[in-house]
């Protein structure tokens, strides 16, 4: 049930700030970052002081948008295309990061897809575009992550309540989080010894465009009472759980999913 962007096709870059590393900040990697609960996070981030890699796939102008508001806060950001599925696409994401700010910090894998749909009804090329965003997506990702983050890092992945919950038409979406999580404890143990943690949130319900549209008032009453605090998630709810894990107070956090659902599922 998270909002992510849906990535496509063809990297590219959009930079609205000089190219000279004059500090020695922070810096995050925040792929999905320009809509719904991504684009909380590349604000969150900014506001806590990272120079910020925005990444998106086809939204130019969402992505620009959001460049232009951390800016205009004070933040520094850019914004660079690449769809998180292709290899190449990324590690050019991650070059530019570096060659822009000297190094990477923090990457958050916020991009992904939903599809809902019964298991027996569901078109399988949707499954296998669902499938390459979310599981191939956050495996590249994570694969450049473990071989750039500086030591002190962070990677934190987006899995989903639905992994608990098991809410029917959720098979493939749940399925395909189910492997970020994974994937979360085993590349936790994998990094031993370089101080980088690696951990996983999994939103509920949360009012975001996506999670919204195509939903009636009385669906979207059930699923806001479903949790004992009886409302939905917002963006900045699960953009304080990311910026928790990357900032200096989580470093004991690692290997682990936190389900930031207001109490809807362990």
């Amino acid at each position: 049930m998270t909002d992510n962007d849906i990535t496509t096709t063809s990297p590219a870059a959009t930079d609205t700030t000089d190219t000279s590393r004059t500090d020695a900040r922070r810096v995050a990697i925040v792929t999905g970052g320009s809509r719904g609960i991504g684009n909380a996070v590349s604000r969150q981030l900014a506001a806590d002081g990272f120079a910020v890699v925005v990444n998106y796939a086809g939204n130019v102008a969402a992505a620009d948008e959001t460049v232009i508001s951390i800016t205009a806060d004070g933040g520094t950001a850019i914004a660079v295309q690449a769809d998180v599925a292709d290899e190449s696409g990324v590690a050019a994401l991650f070059d530019r990061a570096e060659q822009k700010f000297g190094g990477i910090d923090v990457v958050v894998n916020s991009a992904g897809r939903m599809a809902l749909s019964p298991i027996a009804d569901l078109d399988l090329q949707v499954l296998d575009e669902l499938h390459r965003t979310n599981i191939r997506g956050t495996f590249v990702v994570a694969q450049q992550a473990a071989r750039r983050l500086r030591e002190g890092g962070s990677f934190v992945g987006f899995s989903t309540t639905v992994v608990a919950t098991q809410f029917p038409e959720y098979g493939a979406y749940a399925a395909s989080k189910g492997a970020v999580e994974a994937m979360t404890l085993i590349l936790a143990r994998e990094l031993r010894g370089r101080d980088i943690t690696v951990n996983a949130v999994a939103p509920g319900p949360t009012a975001t465009a996506l999670f919204l549209d195509g939903k009636t008032p009385e669906q979207i009453d059930t699923l806001a009472n479903t949790p004992p605090l009886e409302r939905l998630g917002t963006p900045a709810d699960i953009a304080n759980v990311v910026a928790f894990l990357a900032g200096p107070d989580g470093r004991w956090i690692n290997g682990q999913v936190l389900r930031a659902n207001g109490g809807m599922a362990a």
